[in-house]
This record gives structure tokens, sequence and C-alpha cells, in this order.
């Protein structure tokens, strides 16, 4: 078995791996790429292989990194089947759907520069119906259910922790006389974190593909994540201020509205108006609801004895444009949750440029940002930056709390890694910007002195 490393190769957005096992073609995840806009459209337009000659995919969980990219795989000639869990599936219908739409819009957008250059208009990626028709070749079966995919190939999801229906991927693999398991370990959440159960524990691994987001950084103390909160959004309300915090629609969003939850019902914070502004975020939300089979006993017992973690009697959902456009001269303090995370598109972004020039307001980052993104722009310091085509100075306070991210610390990684069982001969680092994966790389080394640990640079090939 060989696997070429065509996306997230010392770096954390398009995610995408080509496996070949007994005359076949499996590819694990197919993600966009997220970075600067000229790169980005070359890089997701245009794959190294011919999608026609596939046989299936296999995706992780419904994060557009890891999945926006299936609609222009289907459209150039992918016919096989698309193995994930059932809340994946759901997830990525709905996401694919607004993926195609911001597709639609970045590429008008374009265009009109192109056009007063003189230069040709250009496609969106892919459009809804793309979408659309990509979702109807998702099969889609629970945790804990093995099976077979190709000659001699069956996968097993594990519960990954991640967020809603993320999975570990398990391939045990029957080539040339031998037997093996390979494990990726697609983005490992944090232990301990509200809503969803802790990462599985998988037995009998024999190679390892896993990931390295956070592989040389610790997260804030989870512990601390309430009290972080009520601190910086109690101070921005106190202040008459409005505090506007980019999350990803899917887990993020969720969470946050969850802790919200929690510190009013406890009179820790005040009862001012909440928004979460995003359709996608609305409709992930309805997803969230039908899938209590992925909720932590916790959480679980919340949804029995208080009803929907996701509601609040001052808590409004808004997909309709015209009152999110309304929000931009709310009088008085508020929240305004809105996508994306990384700041890199959606209605946060009008949020920015319409709040971030008041001195009372709070822009308030709970996640990973991705380098060249607006959002690592934002966190480092940069201002003016750039929103929308032109510069944007922010007066804003600017704050992180990274104790709400999805995705193991250094230390919570290195934990998942310990209890990993098996004869482990070969171990590949993805997932991470390059300073992190050789990082995390070297730590693994110490730990598993006999195995192999490799850090793979873009469009490498390793054998296993």
């Amino acid at each position: 078995m060989r696997i070429h490393y065509l996306g997230a190769a010392r770096t954390t957005t398009g995610s995408m791996y080509l496996v070949e096992v007994n005359q076949q073609r499996i590819l694990l995840e197919c993600g966009l790429y997220q970075g600067r806009r000229s790169v980005a459209m070359e890089r997701n337009r245009n794959f190294t292989f011919d999608p026609a000659k596939l046989d299936c995919a296999v995706v992780s969980h419904a994060h557009i990194d890891h999945v926006g990219n299936f609609p222009n795989l289907c459209k150039k000639g992918f016919t096989g089947n698309i193995y994930s869990t059932f809340a994946t599936r759901d997830l990525a219908a709905i996401m694919l759907v607004d993926s195609a739409e911001i597709q639609r819009a970045d590429a008008e957008y374009v265009s009109k520069k192109r056009a007063k250059q003189g230069l040709p208009a250009v496609e969106p990626l892919y459009s809804g119906i793309d979408a659309e028709k990509a979702i109807r070749q998702f099969v889609s079966f629970n945790y804990d259910r093995t099976m077979p995919i190709g000659d001699g190939v069956s996968v097993t999801f594990r519960d990954a922790g991640h967020i809603l229906g993320s999975a570990q991927v398990v391939l045990d693999v029957r080539e040339d006389g031998r037997k093996f398991r390979f494990l990726f370990s697609g983005d490992v959440g944090r232990p301990g974190q509200d809503i969803l159960r802790d990462p599985d524990v998988v037995d009998k691994v024999d190679f390892l593909q896993i990931e390295s987001t956070y592989g040389n950084r610790e997260h804030h103390d989870a512990a601390n994540s309430l009290e972080d909160l009520e601190r910086l959004v109690g101070g921005a309300l106190k202040r008459g201020g409005k505090v506007i915090i980019p999350a990803f629609s899917v887990g993020r969003t969720q969470q946050l509205v969850y802790e919200f939850h929690k510190l009013v019902d406890a009179g820790r914070l005040p009862v001012v108006p909440m928004f979460v502004d995003s359709p996608l975020s609305v409709n992930a939300t309805e997803v969230f609801r039908l899938h209590p089979e992925c909720f932590d006993e916790e959480t679980y017992r919340f949804l029995h004895e208080h009803g929907s973690p996701f509601g609040l009697s001052n808590l409004t959902y808004i997909r309709d444009v015209a009152q999110s456009k309304a929000l931009n001269t709310l009088p008085g303090p508020a929240v305004i949750i809105s996508a994306s995370g990384m700041a890199e598109a959606g209605r946060i972004r009008h949020h920015l440029v319409n709040h971030g020039g008041d001195a009372n307001n709070l822009i308030l980052f709970v996640g990973f940002c991705a380098e060249s993104t607006l959002g690592a722009q934002i966190l480092a310091g940069v201002n003016p930056v750039n929103i929308h085509g032109e510069p944007k100075t922010l007066r804003a306070q600017i704050a992180q709390v990274d104790s709400f991210s999805g995705h193991a610390g250094r230390s919570e990684l290195l934990a998942y890694f310990r209890q990993i069982t098996g004869d482990l001969k070969k171990i590949t680092v993805i997932h991470g910007e390059e300073t992190a994966a050789l990082s995390f790389g070297e730590a693994l080394r110490l730990e598993r002195p006999n195995a192999e640990v490799i850090v793979p640079t873009p469009g490498q090939i390793v054998e296993f």
C-alpha cells in the first residue's frame, strides 16, 4: 500500500490523501485549500490525478477543509461511493451547498475585477447542483460498524470527538499475503469538551497517519474556558460594546451557544441580545438536534432536563440578509456569532467592517486560524487589514480563547497517541503547519523510537 500526500501536508487545509492498494485507488478526504485567493483557486480547481479512475472515497468529518472539494471531484468524473458517518453526511449536505454559494459569489467578485482589466470571467469551482449530486454518492454507517469498501479493504469509523459525526478512519487491509491495520486519526478532539464524547482508543495499529494542528502548542486550560469567556465577554458588555465572534458554523458555534446558555442560566452574564448570524450555522444546529446519539452523557442529560442546549430566550438565529444587515445599526450591547471561524468568508467580514472600528467592542476568536487567513492577520496585530479589498482600521479589543478549539493540543495529542496499541511500524504526521508537524514528529520519535516517523512534503509518496 502506498499513499500520495496531496493536501494538508505541512499545512492545515485541503486534506487529501490518495491510497493505492490491491490495484485500487481510494481517496481519503477531499478538502478545500484555504488561503490566498489566487493560490486557492488554482489548487482547488485542478487535481493531480484522474477523478474518474478512483474506486471510492472516505471522509473523516464534515469540515470544509476535509469535505469541501467533493462536488468538484464528482463534477470531474468521480462516480464511486463516499463513505462517512450519518452525521457527517447530514452536515456535508448543508455545508457543500453553502460552499457552492461562496464559490459563486467569489467567482462573481473576481470576474468583476478581471473585467476592469479586460480579462475573461472565471467560473465558480462548482455549483449548488454539483454539491447536491455529490451528496447522492455518500454511503453512511455508524461508528464501530466494519464495512468492506474494496478488494481486501474494510473500513471502521471510531469516534474522534472533534465535531458531530467526526471519525478516526480504521482501514483493515489484506495485501500480498499480509494483514495490517492502518489508522488515520482524522482531526482529534479534545478530551472533556462539552457536547461530544472523548476520542475512542484504537487497538492493534500497524501504521498511523496523525494530525498535528496543535503539534507544537498547548491550549489555554479548558477548566478556565467559562471564566475566560465570562471575563472577556462580560467586560465588553459592561462597556456597552458588542462582541463579534468569528466561529465555524459546525462545532464551535453550537458549543459557544451551549456555554452562553450555562453562563446566562447561572447569572454570570447579563441577558443581552445574542445572535447567530449565519444560515449555515442555523442549519448545522438543526442537524445537531437530529443526532443526540453523538452527545456525551452530560449534554444528553442537559437535553432532557433543560431542553435544547442550543436555545436561549435572548438568542436569535438569523438566516435572512435583511435581518443580518439590521445588526449593523443595532443599539446597545450584544453578542454576534458569525461564520467563518478564520474570517475568510461569510457575514463575519461585514460585522468586522461595521463593528471593528469601535474601541468598546470585542473581536473574540475561539479557534485555530491557518496562516495567511484574515483571522491569522488580525491575531498577529496587522492593522489595518484588507477586508473586501479595502483597508480597514480595527480599534476593537482583539482576544482569543483557544480552549474552545475542537483540536487536541500537543499534550492531548500525545496522550491520544500513547493510548494507541499495536506494533507501530510507520507514522506519518500531517495536517499541521510545517513547524508544528516537524515538532510533533520529533516528539513521536521519542515516544516510539522503533517506528519510522515521516513528515511528508506536498506530493510525497509513502509506502506502507
